[in-house]
């Protein structure tokens, strides 16, 4: 069977030149052995436009870097083969995110501010002493918060999100997922109340509409809708306590 022709229809804007409105470019080339859309973007870039923008690192879905819309639906450039998509390809960047340019969004600053706004790390009064052996806990524990520690944190699942594409407060799924890590951790001394003050509320868990596009484009399957009813639960006991 010879090769498809496969044409990609790629959005284009450059922010620093608000002159030139929003548009639709398209490439064409014939489909590779193998190829992803990593390998494609490459080639674009390299053969036919150095001026595309988009993000890449580890090329194996690692990094998260390369997130974008694929025939409308988030997901990683470098884990999407061709042969499993149409002759006709539309990539658009994640929504929610700042645009720095075609392809190309930052998620950085987004987590960022969502940790700081969790208060995503452990909180003890103990104080740390490097000559004690580390703390112990039991396997089931451990594996439930590397469970949700694999979040490479690609936005897909915030950019799939009704809730996070109207609200731009909403921490989504990634923030909920990063506070449920936390509330398994027995070396977290927070209260189910000091939690309730960090994701009680509608730009938190209860903002929260219930489609479940997050579990469903999750790259790596993460079981959000899992975590999110875990923090549900406790935050809605917590909320009646109140």
């Amino acid at each position: 069977m010879s090769p498809r022709h496969l044409t990609f229809r790629i959005f284009r804007y450059n922010p620093d030149t608000p002159k030139h409105p929003p548009s639709i470019q398209s490439y064409e080339l014939q489909e590779e052995t193998g190829m992803t859309l990593f390998i494609v973007l490459n080639k674009i870039r390299e053969e036919q436009d150095p001026s595309l923008k988009f993000d890449f690192v580890c090329r194996a879905g690692i990094c998260g870097s390369c997130g974008m819309l694929i025939n409308g639906r988030p997901t990683l450039a470098c884990k999407t083969l061709t042969r499993d998509l149409p002759a006709e390809i539309s990539l658009m960047p994640l929504p929610v995110f700042k645009l720095l340019g075609d392809l190309s969004v930052d998620t950085g600053m987004w987590f960022r501010d969502v940790s700081l706004r969790t208060e995503a790390w452990v909180h003890t009064g103990k104080t740390f002493n490097p000559n004690e052996q580390e703390e112990r806990m039991d396997n089931e524990t451990a594996l439930n918060i590397y469970e949700v520690e694999r979040c490479i944190e690609c936005g897909c699942c915030i950019g799939g999100c009704a809730t996070a594409n109207i609200k731009p407060d909403f921490i989504g799924a990634a923030g909920v997922n990063r506070v449920s890590r936390f509330m398994i951790d027995p070396r977290d001394e927070r209260d189910e109340q000091e939690y309730f003050e960090v994701v009680g509320s509608e730009d938190g868990i209860f903002g929260c509409v219930g489609l479940m596009a997050c579990d469903d484009n999750c790259p790596i399957g993460i079981p959000l809708q899992g975590q999110l009813a875990y923090v549900r639960r406790k935050m809605a006991v917590a909320g009646w306590k109140r």
